[in-house]
């Protein structure tokens, strides 16, 4: 069996938009360069791809209005990430998808190119990594993954009713590519962190 393709036009997008948010209500309706920043994340990697939303509800019908994409509600509540990844990515089609936070409007179309190209044979997952305070940083939720692996490892930590993340990453096969550019993996979690985003978009 030849190994999936795994070129820019065939590959997924997730958008992650159900976090709780509770140090920055809202976050995801805020500007993030003249559009809400959910909507800022789904022009930068999801059009002309298959993409989904991973939500935990609806969304104000102004924002819903500039997201013409399907969105997967949590199957598991209160799981994290995890648990948006595994509901979602079991209704989507492609075999590889890019996993991407809903508050991480740095991150370019082109940056899923990046990651494809590092793919070898065998690989299940290819996640970037970086430098943070002399300190090796995953990006988890700016990465590439094979979908039926891991919806292999996922389901299982889910009903066993866990919810950590890396424990499935440490069961795939995963490729480590580095980043230098690391101030693409900016995201928003505190009202501080938004106006460091606004500041850095200024032209």
């Amino acid at each position: 069996m030849s190994e999936p393709d795994a070129s820019l036009s065939t590959i997924g997008v997730l958008i992650l938009g159900g976090g709780e948010a509770t140090r920055l209500p809202g976050k995801l309706e805020l500007d993030a360069g003249a559009l809400p920043m959910l909507a800022r994340v789904y022009r930068n990697v999801g059009v002309g791809r298959e993409t989904w939303l991973a939500a935990k509800g609806s969304y104000p019908p102004a924002l819903d209005a500039l997201l013409p994409i399907p969105v997967a509600i949590d199957r598991w509540s209160l799981r994290g990430p995890l648990a948006g990844l595994v509901t979602t990515m079991a209704q989507m089609r492609a075999r590889w998808v890019f996993a991407i936070a809903g508050d991480a409007p740095l991150v370019e179309g082109s940056f899923i190119d990046v990651l494809a190209a590092e793919r070898r044979p065998g690989d299940e997952a290819v996640l970037p990594v970086h430098d943070r305070e002399g300190k090796r940083q995953l990006e988890p939720l700016a990465a590439l993954y094979d979908r039926l692996a891991f919806l292999r490892e996922g389901l299982p930590v889910l009903r066993a009713g866990g919810g950590a993340l890396r424990t499935v990453i440490d069961r795939l096969k995963a490729r480590y590519v580095g980043v230098a550019a690391a101030r693409i993996f900016t995201n928003v979690n505190t009202p501080a962190d938004y106006a460091a985003l606004l500041e850095s978009m200024r032209p």
